[in-house]
């Protein structure tokens, strides 16, 4: 029964999203596919302007970071309380561009090679990824990446080196090794 519903929801969903309005610019989104993109739609709602900027947005999806500062001592930690199916949806929406997205597979190399885990480096790519999308939306321009690759040369971005070190398609956090393992 379950399964039929779900099913259901599938076909609907497959069917009314290439309609919407902001199809192009989800449809876009390298790795989004055809189950993260119209899930970050409806993440955002179609409602532009209940997000004043992309420092808003970031904040209400959860996935900016909370700093407290007191004195000498600060503390910055992830965001708790906040819509959890917003806040998931572009966690896992960051974590798969990194295998379909140069740069973003950079970003997230050089956050784990600055020593923080894997969820503090996606979220910190979500982050990014969120400013991107709100600047797509305002504008009604879908996300191109050989352009964006091009503005991060011409600025000069920390990221352009490691480009050399990642492969489209394959986890940069994983070593890989100048021989291929045998098998026995």
């Amino acid at each position: 029964m379950v399964t039929r519903a779900v099913a259901q929801y599938d076909r609907q969903i497959a069917e009314l999203f290439p309609r919407h309005p902001d199809h192009a610019i989800f449809a876009s989104l390298p790795g989004a596919g055809p189950v993260l993109a119209p899930r970050l739609l409806a993440a955002l709602g179609a409602q532009r302007e209940r997000s004043a900027n992309a420092a808003a947005l970031q904040c209400f999806t959860g996935i900016a970071p909370v700093t407290k500062q007191s004195g000498g001592k600060r503390v910055v930690h992830r965001r708790c309380r906040c819509p959890l199916f917003q806040r998931q949806s572009f966690h896992e929406y960051a974590q798969e561009s990194v295998l379909g997205c140069r740069w973003a597979a950079a970003y997230y190399l050089q956050q784990r090679e600055r020593g923080v885990t894997h969820h503090t480096a996606v979220r910190a790519l979500g982050y990014k990824w969120q400013r991107i999308l709100f600047r797509c939306r305002q504008t009604h321009t879908p996300y191109e990446n050989p352009r964006y690759e091009t503005v991060l040369r011409q600025r000069k971005s920390p990221l352009v080196p490691l480009f050399r070190r990642v492969e489209v398609g394959k986890n940069p956090a994983k070593p890989r090794s100048a021989f291929p393992h045998k098998t026995r």
